[in-house]
């Protein structure tokens, strides 16, 4: 199943609404999130520094990931972004892919 990151910053009514649940509280909304839609949340960590918040979600497919993504960032406690992670051995398989490619003006 693919994996997403996905970086989070609150909002001011984000942190207030932290501020009132706590941090365990959350982490359990986006564990039945994740499940709803068919998926796992593999990781939940709060950070200083960069993001507020990352997560690591195992969904089905992209328009899942972006269909939690945009859901989240709608309801403006959060500023998501997501990335989509790529395994060692999905990056095997595009090495041995062969592109043809021009590089400008060449």
């Amino acid at each position: 199943m693919p994996k997403y990151l996905l970086q989070a910053n609150y909002t001011t009514e984000g942190f207030q609404g932290l501020l009132k649940e706590g941090g365990t509280s959350r982490r359990q909304v986006f564990e039945e999130l994740a499940k709803e839609q068919g998926g796992a949340l593999e990781s939940f960590y709060y950070a200083l520094g960069g993001a507020d918040l990352y997560m690591t979600f195992d969904l089905p497919d992209t328009a899942t990931a972006a269909a939690v993504s945009m859901t989240i960032s709608a309801g403006g406690a959060l500023n998501i972004t997501t990335v989509q992670l790529i395994t060692p051995e999905e990056i095997d398989a595009a090495c041995g892919k062969t592109v043809t490619y021009r590089l400008p003006g060449a």
